[in-house]
C-alpha cells in the first residue's frame, strides 16, 4: 500500500520492491502497471545481498518483523540512505541514544514506528495533545469487526506479530513508571465510534505505550488496547498454554522448529485475504488534560471498511492504514517538511501538517474536545 501511494508521487523516480517471497510484490507491479516499479528476490537477513540492494538508494521503507529492524537500520546509517519502519522492539528504546548518535553523525534520518499503531496512533496522541494546555493521560483504541468467510483463526497483520503481541504481558503506563499486566488478563467492552460498533478491547504490549509516555510531557497514564474477538482469545490462550507460542526452537523428530513458525504456517497469510475480508477498522485516541481552565478529552479518530480498502487499492483496511501511514511520512521526508536527522518517532513529526495530509489519502479524520 505505501507503495502504491509512492508510485503516484512525482517526487518519486523509481521504487524497489524487495522480499524473500515475492508474490505479492509481483502482483502490485503488474496490477500498477508502472515503469518506475520494480521486484527483486532478497533475503534481509543476507548482508551483503541488502547492501547491493540498498547501494545508491535514498530512501528506505522497511516491513520485515520488528526483531529484523536493527541490523537493517545499521545498513542503513552505514550507506547514509534514509528510513522509516512500521514497527520496533520495545527493547530498542534502549538503544535510542547509540543509534541517534550514528545517524545525526550520518545526516541520516531514522524513522520508526510509522505505520498504523504505532504510527498514526501517536500522530493523533500528539495533534490531541497539542489541542490541550496539559495533558495527564492518553489512550489508543484499535478496533476491528473483520470477518471472513471460511476463515475462523486469522490476523490481519503479521500473525506472527499478532500472536506474540497477545501472550505476552502487557505494558501499562501509571503513575509515571512502566507495569505490566498478564496477557489478554483485562477485557473491556469500547464503544468504536460508527460504523465500527462496540467490541471487545485487551491491554496488549504496544509501541505506543512507550513512546507517548515518553514524548508527550506530563502523561502520568498511557496503554493500548486492541479488539480481539472471543474467539481468538479462547485460541491464543490455549496456544500460550501449550507453549506454542515460544520463539524457542524445539527438537521435533530430530528437526528444530520454532512452535509458533508452525502455527503461523497454518493460518491464512493477509495478502491470501484480499477480497474476501468485511466489516470496519478503526483507530481512536483519547487524551485526556486541561485545557482553559477545565478537564477535558480530546478524541481524535479515523475509520474505513474493508470492502473500501479493496475498492481503492486491493488491500484490506489494515493494511491501508499501515501503507498510508508510512507513504505520508515518505512524502513528508521528500518535500522537506520532515528533514531533522537522527532517531525520530511519531510524536516528534509536524503532526498537523501530517494529519492534513491524511484525506488525500482517503483517510478522514475526526476529532472532537468535551468537557468531563
Amino acid at each position: 500500500m505505501c507503495a502504491e501511494h509512492l508510485a503516484k508521487n512525482r517526487q518519486v523516480d523509481n521504487i524497489v520492491l524487495a522480499d524473500a517471497r515475492t508474490d505479492a510484490a509481483d502482483a502490485m507491479a503488474k496490477r500498477l502497471d508502472s515503469s518506475k516499479i520494480s521486484v527483486e528476490k532478497v533475503d534481509a537477513t543476507d548482508a551483503r545481498a541488502l547492501r547491493k540492494l540498498l547501494t545508491g538508494s535514498e530512501l528506505l521503507i522497511s516491513s520485515i518483523p520488528a526483531e529484523l529492524n536493527k541490523k537493517v537500520i545499521e545498513m542503513s546509517i552505514e550507506l547514509g540512505i534514509d528510513y522509516i519502519d512500521y514497527s520496533m522492539s520495545v527493547n530498542s528504546m534502549e538503544e535510542f541514544e547509540e543509534m541517534d548518535r550514528k545517524s545525526k553523525d550520518r545526516g541520516v534520518t531514522i524513522l520508526t514506528s510509522m505505520g498504523a499503531d504505532p504510527g498514526i496512533s501517536d500522530i493523533f496522541a500528539r495533534y490531541a495533545a497539542n489541542k490541550l494546555d496539559s495533558a495527564e493521560s492518553a489512550r489508543v483504541m484499535d478496533g476491528d469487526s473483520a470477518v471472513a468467510e471460511g476463515y475462523d483463526f486469522f490476523s490481519l497483520w503479521s500473525p506472527a506479530e499478532m500472536i506474540e503481541e497477545v501472550t505476552v504481558p502487557a505494558a501499562v503506563y501509571k503513575d509515571g513508571k512502566m507495569t505490566y499486566v498478564p496477557p489478554l488478563s483485562e477485557r473491556q467492552m469500547y464503544d468504536f465510534p460508527e460504523p465500527v460498533g462496540p467490541l471487545p478491547v485487551y491491554n496488549t504490549v504496544h509501541e505506543e505505550t512507550f513512546l507517548m509516555s515518553q514524548f508527550i510531557d506530563g502523561l502520568k497514564y498511557a496503554d493500548f488496547r486492541i479488539a480481539v474477538d472471543d474467539n481468538f482469545v479462547h485460541v491464543v490462550n490455549t496456544l500460550r498454554k501449550l507453549g506454542l507460542h515460544s520463539l524457542k526452537p524445539i527438537d521435533v523428530k530430530g528437526v528444530k522448529v520454532r512452535p509458533l513458525d508452525v502455527v503461523v504456517s497454518l493460518m491464512p497469510r493477509p495478502v491470501d485475504m484480499i477480497g474476501k475480508v468485511k466489516g470496519f477498522a478503526g483507530i481512536v485516541v483519547e487524551v485526556i488534560g486541561q485545557k482553559d481552565g477545565k478537564r477535558v478529552q480530546a478524541k481524535v479518530w479515523s475509520t474505513m471498511s474493508h470492502e473500501k480498502a479493496y475498492e481503492l487499492a486491493k488491500s484490506n483496511a489494515t493494511g491501508y492504514f499501515v501503507g498510508t501511514g508510512g507513504a505520508v511520512a515518505a512524502e513528508m521526508m521528500l518535500s522537506g517538511e520532515i528533514s531533522d536527522k537522527g532517531v525520530l518517532v511519531p510524536e516528534q513529526l509536524p503532526v498537523e501538517k501530517y494529519v492534513s495530509r491524511l484525506p488525500a489519502k482517503h483517510l478522514d479524520v475526526r476529532e472532537e474536545i468535551t468537557a468531563l
